[in-house]
């Protein structure tokens, strides 16, 4: 996942530190109070955080696969009317600085912080040892303005970019959309695959490399968002293996619903709206057609809403 190249200096700002993954409501009363702090204050928002994310690092083997990739949670994140996002360098040296170092040499000492917005469970410095009083201590001591967000609750339940990777495992995607502040998107380059759903009369792209979490075997709706000529566009997306043809490899396989043309070789975005179905096996190809219809129209009627 690319990022730009950390800026050292910014002359004074407010930020709030975190990874941002998803970008969800909490996130946005988040960057609502940093950005009402910044128009107080009057200086420059700024969200950052960590490139690779330190996880990585310590526990590679515990890293889970990201809900969005950094060029699009900067483009999430700047919607939000935030100044910049800066995604720091992630490295041992890094890590192993104590809570007050990680406080004075890089927010005070690069960035001349003058106000931070958290929320209540955030920690930092090596182990993760400094939590929110810690920062409060350093705050004070600093002259630097804190401010602490409130967890935020949709239904009763806790806005929470674990709770949306937890649904979209389960294929539960509206579920995680109400929480985000857009529809969750993937995104991968159209490669050459077996050709079959052209030969059944219903071709579709074959997407590689699609870096964030892939949602549970299935059958969605789904709409085009890059690229931009095709934007909008619905699609029946099939998550999964093909069990009525012998085939267990998992393939992710977008029918553009009347779309015809060559795809091959261009990067696609999608945005993923409901679970259809799961997959399953078929007794004929005629019994596979005939669902295939099915799900063409439903997808197509929850894509067009």
């Amino acid at each position: 996942m690319n990022s730009r190249p950390f800026h050292s200096t910014v002359p004074g700002c407010v930020l709030t530190i975190g990874n941002f993954d998803g970008v969800h409501l909490g996130h946005r009363a988040l960057i609502e109070k940093l950005t009402s702090m910044s128009h107080r204050l009057n200086v420059p928002s700024v969200v950052f955080s960590f490139d690779p994310p330190p996880l990585k690092l310590l526990r590679p083997e515990m890293v889970p696969k990201p809900l969005t990739w950094n060029d699009r949670r900067r483009e999430l994140l700047m919607e939000l009317k935030i100044d910049r996002v800066d995604f720091f360098p992630t490295t041992y040296e890094l890590l192993e600085q104590t809570p007050r170092e990680f406080f004075e040499r890089i927010l005070v000492g690069q960035l001349g912080v003058r106000g931070i917005v958290e929320g209540p469970n955030f920690r930092f410095g090596k182990g993760r040892v400094g939590d929110v009083q810690t920062l409060r201590e350093l705050c004070d001591q600093h002259r630097v303005e804190l401010e602490i967000a409130d967890p935020q609750t949709l239904d009763h339940r806790l806005v929470s970019s674990t709770q949306i990777r937890e649904w979209i495992e389960l294929g539960q995607v509206r579920a995680a959309n109400e929480l985000l502040v857009e529809p969750y998107r993937i995104a991968g380059h159209v490669a050459h695959g077996a050709a079959r759903g052209r030969t059944l009369g219903f071709p579709t792209a074959n997407l590689e490399g699609v870096e964030v979490l892939i949602p549970k075997h299935g059958v969605y709706a789904a709409r085009v968002a890059a690229p931009s000529d095709l934007a909008g566009h619905p699609v029946a997306l099939h998550i999964g293996p093909n069990p009525t043809f012998g085939e267990d490899q998992s393939k992710v396989e977008a029918h553009l619903i009347g779309f015809q043309g060559d795809l091959y070789g261009k990067r696609m975005e999608l945005e993923i709206l409901d679970c259809i179905r799961g997959v399953r096996k078929f007794g004929s190809k005629e019994e596979l057609l005939s669902q295939l219809q099915l799900d063409i129209a439903r997808a197509l009627d929850v894509a067009t809403r």
